[in-house]
């Protein structure tokens, strides 16, 4: 006969044994999936891919951010530019379909943009060097400040060779999905999109002259 203190040490045994033994099935299981497993090679890849893909994106953000003309993103397919309208320096409209027939260098800034006020000049110097019959820079403001603020800015800086442009409502930034300023848009004739750049650029430089000339013909 088994006295009641026996009894109740069988009991404790059972007890600690049972979840011993699930815990030590557990960890034979999860050592089998880990040895199983093949290396994570789709994964390495993956990673490889992503990281590769941020450091583009960074070399981009960072030739944008630091003025080069590398940032310039060349449209094979040449969509149509949306006809977006404006005011002059007189307060007339106007539209972008009255430049058709000319190479447009579409320029997108505001008064309050540091990299826009530092283009500015370069963008002077580009229209008195090769602005025609042919060729154009039409610097777009869309401050809100309208006329009055875009033209103080422009007499301040001393530039002579830009016309005035200004949309105050800034709607001609959805159209051209403008998403960061400055952004500078190269229409050819036809009114159609060769390439764009966001961010600022050496625009009187040999390099954006010869880019311009080699996108135009």
């Amino acid at each position: 006969m088994i006295d009641e203190p026996t009894r109740r040490a069988r009991r404790m045994t059972r007890l600690l044994v049972l979840p011993l033994a699930g815990l030590a099935a557990a960890l034979v299981i999860a050592a089998v999936y880990l040895s199983d497993r093949p290396a994570d090679n789709d994964g390495d890849a993956a990673r490889a891919g992503a990281s590769a893909a941020t450091t583009e994106r960074k070399a981009a953000a960072g030739a944008a951010s630091e003025g080069s003309l590398a940032a310039f993103v060349v449209k094979s397919d040449r969509p149509r530019v949306p006809d977006v309208a404006f005011t002059d320096a007189n307060g007339q409209s106007v539209s972008l379909a009255d430049f058709k027939g000319k190479t447009i260098l579409l320029n997108l800034w505001a008064t309050w943009c540091a990299p826009c006020r530092k283009e500015m000049p370069d963008l002077d110097r580009l229209q008195r060097d090769l602005g025609s019959e042919t060729f154009k820079v039409v610097a777009l403001s869309l401050d809100r400040g309208g006329l009055d603020a875009s033209k103080a800015f422009l007499d301040k800086i001393g530039v002579k060779h830009l016309e005035l442009y200004v949309d105050d409502t800034g709607r001609a930034s959805t159209p051209l999905k403008i998403i960061g300023m400055p952004t500078t848009l190269l229409i050819d004739p036809d009114g159609r999109e060769i390439g764009r750049l966001i961010g600022p650029a050496p625009w009187d430089s040999p390099e954006a002259k010869a880019l311009i000339s080699t996108h135009s013909r």
